[in-house]
């Protein structure tokens, strides 16, 4: 396994990141612990879960799975570099719409979910507690103190964002930094070989202030995958195989293009995201022990300066950051 720091901390984490959102859901508890297991022997420290995961097992029952795998493995808490999230909801909405405060990032909100993920995960800290979604009804000195309190109290660690923009990032960490607090180490994105919008602002904003970039959907929804017989997987939803069949030239040369070299789509999927600037490591959610294991071939792929201009030929990014890459 490699590892690298955890944006501009001194933590090290793996640069393949175990996410488990399929764990309640598309993958049983049995099934989980095994992903969870093999991940630990293979050097794999960083884990990512959410408040709300759990699918067709109900919201939190994710973060129920890996409380039990703790529990039932004393002694792992301490190799494992741990990240939630909140912002999402923890109960169904009514007729009328959300129940009230239970989506969001205000003060109130923050404390009750941090409450109940540690309940959940059988923990005492959460070591990477990230705002799954920018809330612009909440104002960054609100935000803040909530998570400052978290912090002092020993519960929370570092924290970090999801799906935020630019601007929101340059937002949360100037603010941080005027309350002499550290403020935001990393920020989840959507990034893949098929969406590469956050080169324009979102990857110049982390590395300007120091946060590490952790894609998430590194395989496109499966689009990267080069296909599956897992009728379970997401892969083979109808709205993955519609992207398929309208990109279908482009994956069937990108298929070749991996097989060519004696790689697989999706470990190449995950190696070129290694190779980008500021990146620290791919989220990859595994089904199966399987799938856990190819995912980690992707750090024996070493790609050449041709390949990766190959590669952005076959996917062309947005032309680099902005404004370069639209105004001239």
């Amino acid at each position: 396994m490699d590892y690298t720091y955890l944006g501009r901390t001194g933590t090290s984490v793996s640069r393949i990141v175990l996410g488990t959102m399929n764990f309640g859901d598309r993958t049983t508890e049995e099934d989980s612990f095994a992903i969870l297991d093999r991940a630990i022997e293979l050097g794999i420290n960083f884990i990512d879960t959410a408040n709300g995961y759990g699918g067709s097992g109900g919201r939190g029952a994710t973060e129920e799975i890996i409380g039990r795998w703790f529990a039932a493995r004393p002694g792992v808490r301490d190799d494992v570099v741990l990240a939630t999230k909140v912002h999402s909801p923890m109960v169904d909405p009514t007729p009328d719409g959300d129940v009230v405060n239970a989506r969001g990032a205000s003060a109130w909100q923050v404390r009750r979910e941090a409450i109940g993920s540690l309940r959940r995960l059988q923990t005492d800290r959460i070591d990477l507690y990230q705002f799954h979604h920018i809330d612009r009804h909440i104002s960054w000195p609100e935000l803040w103190q909530s998570m400052e309190t978290l912090v002092a109290r020993g519960e929370v660690v570092y924290t970090g964002s999801s799906n935020f923009a630019a601007w929101n990032i340059a937002q949360a960490n100037e603010v941080a930094q005027q309350r002499h607090f550290l403020g935001l180490v990393s920020e989840q994105s959507l990034y893949n070989l098929t969406q590469r919008s956050i080169e324009l602002e979102v990857l110049p904003a982390a590395q300007h202030y120091g946060l590490g970039i952790l894609p998430w959907s590194p395989l496109a929804g499966g689009l990267l995958s080069g296909g599956s017989n897992d009728a379970k997987a997401r892969s083979n939803t109808e709205r993955v195989s519609s992207a398929r069949a309208e990109r279908q030239e482009q994956l069937d040369a990108y298929d070749s293009f991996a097989r060519e070299r004696g790689w697989t789509p999706s470990a190449l999927g995950l190696a070129w995201l290694l190779h980008q600037p500021g990146v620290t490591g791919p989220i990859i959610g595994p089904r199966t022990v399987e799938q856990l294991e190819s995912a980690v071939t992707a750090l024996e792929i070493h790609l050449s300066e041709d390949d990766l201009r190959s590669l952005d030929e076959l996917f062309p990014g947005p032309g680099g950051q902005a404004p370069e890459a639209y105004a001239w």
